[in-house]
């Protein structure tokens, strides 16, 4: 293998909606390069990035893949990333460490809204970026209409490079304005004849370059002031121009291509070695106490881990870049985030599925090691006696919630580890076993991410497990004051059992005054676990209970806000006096009172009109135009409270408050509903009242389930 130095490692990205033919490129750009000996079909299921069984039998990239391909002097690492949504994290990570964005467009169909949401990333990155409008092989493809959408979507700083002669089955020229020359492919495409424009094309091959000449020279002033004093750039100039507007995030090249037909993927990595940038180009990365590392392959050593590939019978590849330094086999480097030291005894490039070994790695290239003990994604690695962390991903938050459990029993170790294997990978799965709920919970981005989960945990690790609709965690609270006695007293022989507790109980808010005709000569403030506040006040006067005994009382309360005496919720936003009662010199103990306060408490809350709580989720939806109506349709339906509409980009951003127990399945139905062009991110916003009706058939469930229990 060749050894490059930082100026000639290109690092891009293969970004756009699911079908446009982000593989196909990669497959191309390796056949063009010579590394694979014939171009991979996804029907065929034997392309070099789509290697995982899944995708394989899904027919559509899943999972990030990272190859690499030498060009002319250059190293260029492609990135194939996948389409939806859903898997928005091997997305992200992708961008984290790439220099360049290829957004791939369909021809056919235009600015689809993966692309759009596409796009918002590489604004959030400021990733250099350039476009390809591919397929315009098919019959109903539509170049000028593709453009105009991207123009209109991106804005005008989209330029097109390149235009075909024609477009569908007979398309096999395209007219290259920067070079002001025609590209005619053979048959089977691959090295194209350069021939003269055109007459017939001539004007609009000069009105095109003219075109790209003012934008590019728009953004240079140097520029501007060559163009006005010539009337021309150069081709030297133009590329500078492209170079520098690129990394300013500020030009967005459009080049055409057939990726099936092995049409116009050479030209687009010419212009990836010739103009896009390398790592040592782009801004030095920041690290998290403020300072800047140059990508530099003299400076510090420093790597940073972006994707983590668990392999069964091999262990865990980290996928990495390296930052500063050059890295070397059999290095030691110390994780800032955990503070081990880890050995690379492997330094691997990658292929898709194929690992090929190297001594060394320098600044700016991406590669892969093996079974590093406790590193993972988003760690930062660097070299001893340097103190460099650098900036973290951001994942996004889950959108999706099930309830699952294991069908064989004895099994609940094993999935355990299954899910901590899943999360090792994915940093957008995340789990709980919540005590609250009784039930273990998957979090995901979306109804593709959690099939991708329950595929996994059916075929690797092997598990049959149940999926049910997570429970809701309801709060209780009460709206009135409220008395209660309650007398514990037990003889079983010997010393007994004996407490009684006067207690009064009462909503909690803040800035509630002190209760009247009691006198407090104590206060507890509890801030619960689960939102909201006890405050429990010692009134007692005369020594009618001992002090000792209050915290067995308090005990007793809190044992039972953890099963609320309604629905069995965790209950918030109570304050509980205790006033009065009275102990026996012998059978007064901690566990009498703890019973005492524990039934006075579930008395008194009865009688204080108790109210259930359910949660409110705060929702924000993007859709087209034309999809407004169909989601507010539904939104009402779902009880939400519509907060505000306003125009987002090329979206309608609807807010909405919505409850939980309305939002399961969501994902799915906003999918069915608006043919995948909509998306939403939901997050808890506040408890709410539950409806009387549905208070009253859940208080009714759960007194039939405890009366079962008995």
């Amino acid at each position: 293998m060749a050894q490059y130095d930082t100026n000639h490692v290109k690092n891009i990205v293969l970004l756009g909606h699911a079908g446009s033919g982000k593989t196909t490129m990669a497959e191309c750009m390796l056949f063009e390069a010579g590394v694979t000996k014939r171009r991979g079909n996804i029907a065929a299921k034997n392309t070099v990035s789509d290697y995982h069984e899944l995708e394989t039998e899904r027919q559509s990239s899943v999972f990030s893949s990272l190859m690499h391909t030498p060009w002319r002097d250059y190293k260029i690492n492609i990135i194939d990333t996948p389409g939806y949504d859903d898997f928005a994290g091997e997305l992200i990570s992708a961008l984290r460490v790439a220099d360049t964005g290829v957004m791939i467009l369909n021809a056919a169909v235009g600015v689809e809204v993966g692309t759009d949401i596409i796009w918002e990333y590489t604004e959030k990155f400021k990733t250099p970026t350039l476009f390809v409008v591919n397929q315009l092989d098919k019959e109903d493809a539509d170049f000028d209409k593709t453009l105009k959408e991207a123009k209109s979507h991106f804005g005008a700083n989209v330029v097109a490079v390149q235009f075909p002669v024609q477009t569908g089955e007979n398309f096999n020229a395209i007219v290259d304005v920067l070079n002001m020359v025609m590209y005619q492919y053979g048959p089977e495409g691959g090295k194209p004849a350069k021939l003269p424009i055109p007459d017939h094309l001539k004007q609009r091959a000069d009105q095109l370059h003219k075109e790209l000449v003012e934008i590019v020279a728009s953004n240079d002033e140097g520029l501007m002031e060559k163009y006005f004093e010539l009337g021309e750039l150069d081709e030297n100039d133009m590329k500078a121009g492209l170079h520098k507007a690129m990394i300013g995030h500020d030009i967005f090249p459009l080049f055409c291509a057939s990726a099936e037909k092995n049409m116009g993927s050479g030209r687009i990595m010419g212009f990836i070695d010739n103009v896009c940038p390398s790592a040592n180009e782009m801004p030095a990365q920041k690290t998290k106490s403020g300072g800047l590392l140059p990508c530099d392959a003299k400076g510090p050593a420093c790597i940073f881990i972006f994707k983590t590939i668990i392999e069964p019978h091999i262990g865990e590849l980290s996928l990495f870049k390296v930052y500063s330094g050059t890295i070397k086999a059999g290095c030691e480097l110390v994780n800032e985030n955990t503070g081990t030291t880890e050995q690379l005894n492997q330094l691997l490039l990658l292929e898709g599925r194929n690992r090929i070994p190297v001594q060394e790695l320098v600044a700016g290239d991406i590669g892969a090691t093996l079974k590093l003990r406790s590193t993972h994604v988003n760690n930062t690695l660097h070299e001893k006696g340097r103190r460099l962390e650098l900036e973290p991903i951001i994942f996004p938050k889950p959108n999706v919630t099930v309830a699952i459990a294991v069908v064989n029993k004895g099994e609940e170790e094993k999935l355990s580890q299954a899910l901590h294997t899943l999360i090792g990978e994915d940093a957008t799965v995340h789990f709980e076993v919540s005590a609250e709920l009784k039930q273990i919970l998957l979090h995901c981005q979306g109804e593709l991410h959690l099939q991708v989960i329950l595929w996994k945990i059916a075929h690797i690790h092997k598990l049959e497990i149940t999926i049910d609709k997570p429970k809701i965690p309801y709060r209780e609270t009460i709206r009135k004051v409220a008395e209660s006695t309650y007398r514990h007293k037990k003889q079983s022989g010997g010393s007994g059992q004996f407490g009684e507790v006067f207690m009064r109980v009462e909503p909690w808010y803040e800035g509630i005054p002190d209760p009247p005709g009691l006198h407090v000569r104590g206060r507890d403030e509890i801030n619960l676990d689960w939102g909201g506040k006890l405050v429990f006040l010692n009134c007692i006067v005369g020594g009618a209970i001992d002090t000792r005994f209050l915290p067995s009382i308090l005990k007793g309360v809190m044992e039972k806000m953890q099963n609320g005496p309604i629905t069995g919720s965790y209950v918030r936003d109570v304050r509980v006096s205790v006033y009065d009662g009275k102990m026996h010199p012998v059978d007064s103990n901690d566990i009498s009172f703890k019973i005492a306060g524990l039934q006075a408490f579930r008395m008194a809350f009865k009688d204080a009109d108790p109210q259930l709580l359910e949660p409110i989720s705060l929702v924000t939806i993007y859709c087209p135009d034309d999809q407004v109506g169909s989601v507010m349709g539904d939104l009402q339906t779902r009880m939400a409270v519509v907060e505000g509409m306003e125009a987002e980009g090329h979206f309608q951003k609807i807010t909405a408050k919505v409850p939980l127990s309305q939002m399961h399945q969501y994902s799915s139905s906003l999918r069915s509903l608006t043919q995948g062009r909509a998306r939403f991110n939901m997050q808890f916003d506040s408890y709410a009242p539950v409806a009387f009706d549905i208070q009253k058939k859940l208080m009714e469930a759960y007194s039939k389930h405890e009366v079962d229990k008995e």
